[in-house]
Protein backbone atom coordinates (compact mmCIF):
# COMPACT_ATOMS: atom_id res chain seq x y z
CA UNK A 1 0.00 0.00 0.00
CA UNK A 2 2.57 2.28 1.15
CA UNK A 3 4.59 1.87 -2.37
CA UNK A 4 1.44 2.81 -3.86
CA UNK A 5 1.36 6.10 -2.33
CA UNK A 6 4.91 6.66 -2.86
CA UNK A 7 4.23 5.88 -6.85
CA UNK A 8 1.37 8.28 -6.69
CA UNK A 9 3.16 11.50 -5.37
CA UNK A 10 6.28 10.31 -7.63
CA UNK A 11 4.21 10.93 -10.27
CA UNK A 12 2.18 14.14 -9.49
CA UNK A 13 5.95 15.52 -8.12
CA UNK A 14 7.31 14.63 -11.77
CA UNK A 15 4.16 16.58 -13.52
CA UNK A 16 4.30 19.48 -11.06
CA UNK A 17 8.16 19.67 -11.97
CA UNK A 18 7.90 19.44 -15.82
CA UNK A 19 4.99 22.01 -15.50
CA UNK A 20 7.39 24.63 -13.49
CA UNK A 21 9.95 23.45 -16.64
CA UNK A 22 7.60 24.07 -19.29
CA UNK A 23 6.08 27.80 -17.86
CA UNK A 24 9.75 29.09 -17.00
CA UNK A 25 10.88 28.13 -20.44
CA UNK A 26 7.64 29.92 -21.70
CA UNK A 27 8.23 33.16 -19.94
CA UNK A 28 11.98 33.16 -20.81
CA UNK A 29 10.78 32.89 -24.44
CA UNK A 30 7.99 35.22 -23.89
CA UNK A 31 8.64 37.41 -27.02
CA UNK A 32 8.50 34.09 -29.50
CA UNK A 33 5.58 32.50 -26.97
CA UNK A 34 2.38 34.22 -28.43
CA UNK A 35 1.28 35.60 -31.68
CA UNK A 36 0.89 34.48 -35.00
CA UNK A 37 4.05 32.93 -35.38
CA UNK A 38 4.50 31.04 -32.06
CA UNK A 39 8.10 29.14 -31.28
CA UNK A 40 7.63 28.10 -27.71
CA UNK A 41 10.68 26.61 -26.75
CA UNK A 42 8.55 24.44 -24.00
CA UNK A 43 6.62 22.94 -26.81
CA UNK A 44 9.81 21.06 -26.89
CA UNK A 45 8.05 18.79 -23.66
CA UNK A 46 5.34 17.89 -25.72
CA UNK A 47 7.90 14.74 -26.02
CA UNK A 48 7.68 14.02 -22.73
CA UNK A 49 4.82 11.96 -22.84
CA UNK A 50 6.61 9.38 -25.12
CA UNK A 51 8.68 8.95 -22.30
CA UNK A 52 6.48 9.41 -18.70
CA UNK A 53 2.68 9.52 -18.41
CA UNK A 54 3.31 12.32 -15.81
CA UNK A 55 4.53 14.19 -19.17
CA UNK A 56 0.51 14.65 -19.53
CA UNK A 57 -0.78 16.63 -16.69
CA UNK A 58 3.01 18.14 -16.51
CA UNK A 59 2.77 19.74 -19.93
CA UNK A 60 -1.06 20.30 -20.20
CA UNK A 61 -0.54 22.61 -16.54
CA UNK A 62 2.31 23.94 -18.04
CA UNK A 63 0.57 25.37 -20.84
CA UNK A 64 -2.30 26.36 -18.87
CA UNK A 65 -0.21 28.30 -16.25
CA UNK A 66 1.67 30.14 -18.87
CA UNK A 67 -1.18 30.84 -20.46
CA UNK A 68 -2.77 32.65 -17.63
CA UNK A 69 0.67 34.45 -16.56
CA UNK A 70 1.16 35.32 -20.32
CA UNK A 71 -1.72 37.44 -20.32
CA UNK A 72 -4.32 35.33 -22.29
CA UNK A 73 -7.70 35.51 -22.85
CA UNK A 74 -10.04 33.14 -21.33
CA UNK A 75 -10.60 31.31 -25.22
CA UNK A 76 -6.75 30.97 -25.48
CA UNK A 77 -6.10 29.65 -21.82
CA UNK A 78 -9.21 26.77 -22.47
CA UNK A 79 -8.58 25.86 -26.19
CA UNK A 80 -4.60 26.60 -26.30
CA UNK A 81 -4.65 24.35 -23.42
CA UNK A 82 -6.65 21.54 -24.58
CA UNK A 83 -4.90 21.86 -27.51
CA UNK A 84 -1.45 20.67 -25.74
CA UNK A 85 -3.93 17.95 -23.31
CA UNK A 86 -5.00 16.72 -26.59
CA UNK A 87 -0.95 16.42 -28.05
CA UNK A 88 0.38 14.95 -25.22
CA UNK A 89 -2.28 12.06 -25.23
CA UNK A 90 -1.82 11.10 -28.82
CA UNK A 91 1.90 11.01 -28.28
CA UNK A 92 1.24 8.45 -24.89
CA UNK A 93 -0.82 6.60 -27.42
CA UNK A 94 1.69 6.47 -29.75
CA UNK A 95 4.96 5.85 -27.79
CA UNK A 96 5.32 2.49 -28.44
CA UNK A 97 5.56 3.48 -32.11
CA UNK A 98 8.20 5.08 -33.52
CA UNK A 99 9.95 7.53 -32.01
CA UNK A 100 9.49 10.26 -35.07
CA UNK A 101 5.59 9.85 -34.48
CA UNK A 102 5.93 11.42 -30.86
CA UNK A 103 6.36 14.94 -32.11
CA UNK A 104 3.17 14.61 -35.05
CA UNK A 105 0.21 15.30 -31.92
CA UNK A 106 1.02 18.26 -30.66
CA UNK A 107 1.73 19.28 -34.05
CA UNK A 108 -1.36 18.77 -35.56
CA UNK A 109 -3.39 19.76 -32.72
CA UNK A 110 -1.88 22.99 -32.26
CA UNK A 111 -1.61 23.80 -35.94
CA UNK A 112 -5.66 23.09 -36.58
CA UNK A 113 -7.01 24.69 -32.93
CA UNK A 114 -4.38 27.96 -32.34
CA UNK A 115 -5.67 29.29 -35.75
CA UNK A 116 -9.00 29.87 -34.68
CA UNK A 117 -7.82 31.39 -31.24
CA UNK A 118 -6.03 33.81 -33.16
CA UNK A 119 -8.85 34.66 -35.59
CA UNK A 120 -12.04 34.71 -33.21
CA UNK A 121 -10.36 35.53 -30.02
CA UNK A 122 -7.61 38.09 -31.09
CA UNK A 123 -9.06 39.13 -33.98
CA UNK A 124 -6.05 38.57 -36.18
CA UNK A 125 -6.76 39.68 -39.71
CA UNK A 126 -4.83 36.88 -41.53
CA UNK A 127 -6.38 33.79 -43.04
CA UNK A 128 -7.00 31.10 -40.86
CA UNK A 129 -4.98 28.35 -43.46
CA UNK A 130 -1.69 30.85 -43.39
CA UNK A 131 -1.95 30.83 -39.53
CA UNK A 132 -2.00 26.69 -39.63
CA UNK A 133 0.64 27.13 -41.70
CA UNK A 134 2.70 29.27 -39.13
CA UNK A 135 1.76 27.73 -36.03
CA UNK A 136 2.49 24.54 -37.61
CA UNK A 137 5.94 25.50 -38.55
CA UNK A 138 6.54 26.92 -35.04
CA UNK A 139 5.26 23.53 -33.61
CA UNK A 140 8.21 21.57 -36.10
CA UNK A 141 10.60 23.33 -35.06
CA UNK A 142 9.40 23.68 -30.68
CA UNK A 143 7.93 19.47 -30.98
CA UNK A 144 9.91 18.42 -34.10
CA UNK A 145 13.42 19.38 -33.96
CA UNK A 146 13.86 20.73 -30.41
CA UNK A 147 11.50 18.08 -28.62
CA UNK A 148 13.41 15.36 -30.68
CA UNK A 149 16.54 16.65 -29.64
CA UNK A 150 15.19 16.37 -26.02
CA UNK A 151 13.64 13.06 -26.50
CA UNK A 152 16.96 11.84 -27.84
CA UNK A 153 19.00 13.11 -24.45
CA UNK A 154 16.61 11.86 -21.97
CA UNK A 155 15.45 8.40 -23.49
CA UNK A 156 18.53 6.69 -22.10
CA UNK A 157 18.36 8.19 -18.56
CA UNK A 158 14.35 7.63 -18.21
CA UNK A 159 14.86 4.65 -15.99
CA UNK A 160 16.89 7.07 -14.04
CA UNK A 161 14.67 10.61 -14.33
CA UNK A 162 11.32 9.34 -14.67
CA UNK A 163 11.06 6.12 -12.10
CA UNK A 164 7.94 4.58 -11.76
CA UNK A 165 8.23 3.89 -8.09
CA UNK A 166 10.47 4.74 -5.04
CA UNK A 167 12.70 1.58 -4.08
Amino acid sequence: MKTTQQSKVLFMAQAAMIAAIYVVLTMLGASFAFGEVQIRFSEALTILPAITPAGIPGVFLGCLISNILGGAILPDIIFGSIATLIGALFTWQLRNKSKYLAPVPPIIANALIVPFILKYGYAVPLPIPFMMLTVGLGEVISCGVLGMILYTALNKYKGVLFKPSIS
